[in-house]
C-alpha cells in the first residue's frame, strides 16, 4: 500500500527513504523548489550520526561538508572558563554533534532514497488537504506552483509539515503550548583566516535582559541573538546600528566585524514555540516531528528528535503497510514509542528556559546560572550526562534491520 508524506524536511526525508527500503511505496510532497532556506536547524546530533553508519550512509555523510559543535564554555569571575558541557567523553566515534547546513542533509537523504525504486518526490508541491471518506483519512489534496491542483490516495498519510502544519490544522488537532519566555533572531558574523585553527567553540554572552550565543562554523560564526518574546517590532524599530551594539557589547570579541551586518534583513527571526499535541493521529493520519510537537531551539535538539520519530514510525509501520491499511492501534503504538522521550526533552528545555533563560531576559541575573556551573565543577560526570542526553536523547532510536545496507 502506499504513503503520501507532507513536508520533505529532515522527518518527512528520512522516513521517506525507510519505508521505501521496506519496499512500501512512498512520495513525498515538497513545496518549495529546493532546501535552500537559511538558519534552519543545522545541528545533526550524534544519535543521527550512528543512524547514518547503520544505514550505510556513514562515508557518505562524513564527505558532506560539517564542522563539530564545540562544548559550552562559560567564564565566571575568580574561577575562569567552565565547560557546561563534555561531548568528547562520550563513547567513540558518536562523541560529537555535527554542524551541517539543513539542505546539505536533505539534498543526501533525497538522493539516498531516489536509489529506491519505490521512493518519489514531489518538489514545488503543498499538500492543501486531507481526503476523507467515511471518517478515514485516505490522502491528501495538493496544489503545485504552477497552481495545478489534485488529489493522491494513499493507504497512510503522514504529516511532517513543521509546526505551522497544515494537515494538522485540517485534522482539528489542537497542540497544548508551553510558554516561552524568549524568541532569537539568527545571523552570520565573518570568521578570520587567523581563526581558522582555533578549536570550535560553543560561546555565549549575557547582558542586561538579553543574551547571545555564537556557534563556530567552518568559515563564519553562526550567533543567535535572544530577547524577550514579542519584541522583534522594538528591535527593528531601533535600527541596525542599535543591534551592532548590542552584539558587541555580548560578544566583544566579534565588534570588529558587526559592521558586516549590512542591514536587519540580514537578522532572521525565529519565533520560538513550544508544543505538543496530546494525540498524533486519526485513522489513517500520523503526525511526527515539529507537527507533533514543536521544540524550543535550546539544546539543539528538533531535527533530532524528529528523525527519532521517523526511524520508530518506519520500524512500527513498515509491516503494517505492507498488509494493507495500517490500524490506529498500529499508528498510536508509534506515540507511544516516542511520547516519553518527546516529555523528557521538553520539560529539559522547559528547566533551561527557566534556569538559563528567564533570570537574564528579565534582568535578575547578568552572566551563567550558578546551578550549572557548580553541577558542571564539582560534580563529576555531570558534564558529560549533560552531552549525553543531548547528543542521544532519552530513547536513541537504531535503524530497523530492513532497512540497514552495508556500507
Amino acid at each position: 500500500m502506499s504513503v503520501v508524506i507532507s513536508g520533505g524536511g529532515p522527518a518527512g526525508m528520512m522516513l521517506g527513504l525507510l519505508l521505501a527500503r521496506a519496499g512500501v511505496d512512498v512520495t513525498v510532497l515538497e513545496k518549495h523548489g529546493d532546501f535552500l532556506r537559511d538558519f534552519r536547524g543545522d545541528t545533526v546530533h550524534a544519535s543521527t550520526v550512528r543512524l547514518m553508519d547503520e544505514l550505510g550512509l556513514g562515508r557518505e555523510f562524513a564527505a558532506l561538508p560539517q564542522s563539530r559543535l564545540g562544548n559550552m564554555v562559560v567564564t565566571v569571575p575568580g574561577a575562569g572558563p567552565v565547560a557546561l558541557s563534555a561531548f568528547e567523553r562520550l563513547p567513540a566515534p558518536y562523541d560529537y554533534i555535527a554542524m551541517i547546513p539543513q539542505w546539505d542533509l536533505l539534498d543526501f537523504l533525497v538522493a539516498a532514497a531516489k536509489r529506491e525504486p519505490t521512493f518519489t518526490v514531489r518538489m514545488n508541491t503543498e499538500a492543501t488537504g486531507l481526503l476523507r471518506e467515511g471518517g478515514q483519512v485516505v490522502g491528501v489534496r495538493y496544489r503545485t506552483r504552477d497552481g495545478e491542483e489534485g488529489e493522491l490516495r494513499a493507504a497512510l498519510t503522514v504529516a511532517a509539515d513543521g509546526r505551522h502544519s497544515t494537515l494538522r490544522r485540517e485534522s482539528g488537532l489542537v497542540p497544548e503550548e508551553f510558554p516561552v519566555p524568549f524568541d532569537t533572531w539568527w545571523f552570520r558574523l565573518p570568521r578570520h583566516a587567523d581563526e581558522q585553527a582555533a578549536p570550535p567553540s560553543l560561546t555565549p554572552g549575557f547582558g542586561h535582559g538579553d543574551m547571545a550565543l555564537s556557534l563556530t562554523r567552518d568559515d563564519y560564526f553562526q550567533i543567535a541573538y535572544f530577547r524577550a518574546k514579542g519584541t522583534d517590532p522594538q528591535l527593528r524599530a531601533e535600527g541596525i546600528e542599535h543591534f551592532r551594539e548590542r552584539i558587541a557589547r555580548l560578544l566583544p570579541q566579534y565588534a570588529d566585524r558587526v559592521d558586516r551586518l549590512a542591514g536587519l534583513d540580514d537578522v532572521h527571526l525565529l519565533d520560538v514555540k513550544l508544543n505538543r499535541l496530546d494525540r498524533w493521529y486519526t485513522d489513517g493520519l500520523l503526525l511526527i516531528g515539529d507537527a507533533a510537537h514543536a521544540m524550543s531551539p535550546a539544546g539543539g535538539v528538533g531535527i533530532n528528535l524528529a528523525i527519532q520519530d521517523a526511524v520508530a514510525a518506519a520500524a512500527l509501520l513498515a509491516e503494517p503497510l505492507r498488509r494493507g491499511r495500517p490500524t490506529e492501534a498500529a499508528l498510536a503504538r508509534v506515540q507511544r514509542r516516542r511520547w516519553r522521550p518527546t516529555v523528557i526533552m521538553q520539560r529539559l528545555q522547559r528547566v533551561l528556559h527557566r534556569v538559563m533563560f528567564q533570570p537574564v531576559l528579565t534582568g535578575r541575573r547578568v552572566g551563567p546560572p550558578m546551578q550549572l556551573v557548580l553541577l558542571s565543577r564539582y560534580v563529576p560526570g555531570f558534564p558529560a550526562l549533560l552531552s549525553r542526553m543531548i547528543a542521544f536523547g532519552p530513547l536513541p532510536e537504531h535503524a530497523p534491520a530492513f532497512a540497514r545496507r552495508d556500507a
